[in-house]
C-alpha cells in the first residue's frame, strides 16, 4: 500500500512522510477517525514508507522486495494485531487468524468492521484482542529486527483490548525499544486505555468529504455522477457505507420495479395481476421481502419530502427519480403515515413467518385503498 494508493488525506499524509523524511518518528502513534476514513491504509502506507529501501517522490517505491512483502502484509518486522473472537479448538492470538485477515484487508481496505465479524462466522460476536495476544506481540518485539532498521507492530481497533491485555501493552508503549514503532488504527479513542492513549502521539483523520467518496465509488463502480453523488451524501464519509450502498444497488433496482408495479397496479385496481405480483414478490424468499418492505418506506418518505421542493434533502437514484417526478403527488401528508404502517406492518409479519402471499396481498389491496385519498 503506498500513499499514492489512497484517495484523499494529504494532511495525513504529509505529516505521515515527514516522521520519516525528518528521523523524528515516535514510537506510538495514534491514528484515529471515524470507521471508513481510510485510516488503516494510512498505516499500512506509513510503514511501507519505513522499510521501503528505495523511498523516491515522498512515497515508497512500490517495487522493493521490502514493499512487495508490506503490501501483502507478509514483512517479517511487521507484526500486525487485530480483534478476534474465542472458538473452541482454535486459538485466540492474531497469528491464528491471520491468513483470513490478510484475504479480509485485500479485500476490504477501507476495513469495514461488519465483514470481518462475518468472516469470523459470528455476526453477533464481540472481538476482542486477549492477553496472549499482548504477550505474544512484547516477545516478538523483543527479538532483533531481521530486514529492516525497524520492528513494527500495526494494532487494530486498540479500544478492543481486554483490560488485563492493554495493562500488559502499557510498559511496552511507555517505554519501547529504540528501533521499535507502535502504529496504533482506532475507531473509537476515547474507549482506549487513557493510559496508553495519552503516551501516544495522535494523528486525527477526518471524514471524507461527498465529493471524495463519490469520486472513490466512481471508479471502483460503473455508476453515473448523480447516483455516485447520491449514495455519497447517504453514507456521510464513510467510504465502507457508501461501498455497501453500491453492493445493493442491483437489488434496489429490482426493488424499484416491484414497487413501481404496485403502485401503478393499484392505482389502476387491477386486482388479478396484484395476486401475481404478491406470488412473485414471496418468490424472492423471507429476509428480500423484508428489506423491499424497509425499501418501499425509504421511498415513501423520499417522495412525500419531493412534494416540498427542497432538492438538498432528497436521496434518490436517477432511475427512481424518473418515477418519482410524476409519482410524488399522490403521496401526501393524508395517506404517507398510514402507508408507512402498512410497509412496517408487512416487514414485521413476514419475519415473523406470516404466509408472504397473504401478506403481500393485503398490501396491495391497503395501497389500492389509501392511494386515492384526497
Amino acid at each position: 500500500m503506498r500513499f499514492a494508493d489512497i484517495s484523499g488525506h494529504d494532511d495525513v499524509k504529509q505529516r505521515l512522510r515527514a516522521m520519516v523524511d525528518e528521523n523524528r518518528m515516535p514510537h506510538a502513534i495514534m491514528i484515529e477517525g471515524p470507521e471508513g476514513s481510510a485510516k488503516f491504509a494510512l498505516a499500512r502506507a506509513f510503514l511501507q514508507y519505513i522499510h521501503c529501501t528505495a523511498r523516491s517522490g515522498g512515497d515508497s517505491c512500490g517495487r522493493c522486495p521490502e514493499c512487495k512483502l508490506s503490501a501483502t502484509l507478509n514483512h517479517i518486522d511487521t507484526f500486525i494485531s487485530f480483534p478476534v473472537v474465542k472458538r473452541s479448538g482454535r486459538g485466540d492470538t492474531s497469528d491464528d487468524y491471520l491468513a483470513e485477515f490478510r484475504d479480509y484487508v485485500r479485500d476490504y481496505p477501507y476495513m469495514d468492521f461488519e465483514e470481518w465479524l462475518r468472516r469470523l462466522d459470528n455476526i453477533n460476536a464481540q472481538p476482542l484482542i486477549y492477553v496472549s495476544e499482548a504477550t505474544s506481540l512484547i516477545r516478538k518485539l523483543s527479538i532483533t529486527s531481521r530486514r529492516s532498521d525497524f520492528k513494527t507492530s500495526l494494532i487494530w481497533l486498540p479500544e478492543r483490548l481486554k483490560e488485563d491485555a492493554a495493562n500488559k501493552l502499557l510498559k511496552l508503549v511507555e517505554e519501547p525499544a529504540s528501533d521499535t514503532i507502535i502504529v496504533m488504527v482506532s475507531n473509537n479513542s476515547q474507549q482506549v486505555l487513557p493510559t496508553i492513549y495519552s503516551r501516544t502521539q495522535r494523528v486525527m483523520v477526518r471524514r471524507y468529504t461527498d465529493t471524495e467518496v463519490a469520486e472513490i465509488i466512481s471508479c471502483k463502480a460503473s455508476m453515473c455522477e448523480t447516483d455516485a453523488a447520491i449514495i455519497a451524501r447517504l453514507a456521510n464519509g464513510n467510504i465502507n457505507e457508501a461501498l455497501r450502498l453500491v453492493s445493493v444497488s442491483k437489488e434496489r433496482k429490482k426493488f424499484l420495479e416491484f414497487f413501481i408495479n404496485l403502485m401503478r397496479k393499484a392505482y389502476q385496481r387491477k386486482i388479478i395481476e396484484l395476486r401475481q405480483w404478491s406470488a412473485d414478490l414471496a418468490a424472492l424468499g423471507r429476509e428480500p421481502q423484508i428489506q423491499f418492505y424497509e425499501y418501499c418506506s425509504r421511498m415513501l418518505r423520499e417522495n412525500f419530502v419531493l412534494n416540498l421542493k427542497a432538492p438538498d434533502l432528497i436521496f434518490l437514484t436517477t432511475e427512481e427519480m424518473q418515477f418519482s417526478v410524476n409519482f410524488a403527488r399522490f403521496i401526501t401528508n393524508l395517506n404517507v403515515m398510514r402507508l408507512l404502517d402498512t410497509f412496517g406492518k408487512a416487514a414485521t409479519d413476514i419475519a415473523a413467518n406470516a404466509n408472504s402471499k397473504i401478506v403481500n396481498f393485503d398490501v396491495a389491496i391497503q395501497v389500492i385503498l389509501l392511494l386515492k385519498r384526497d
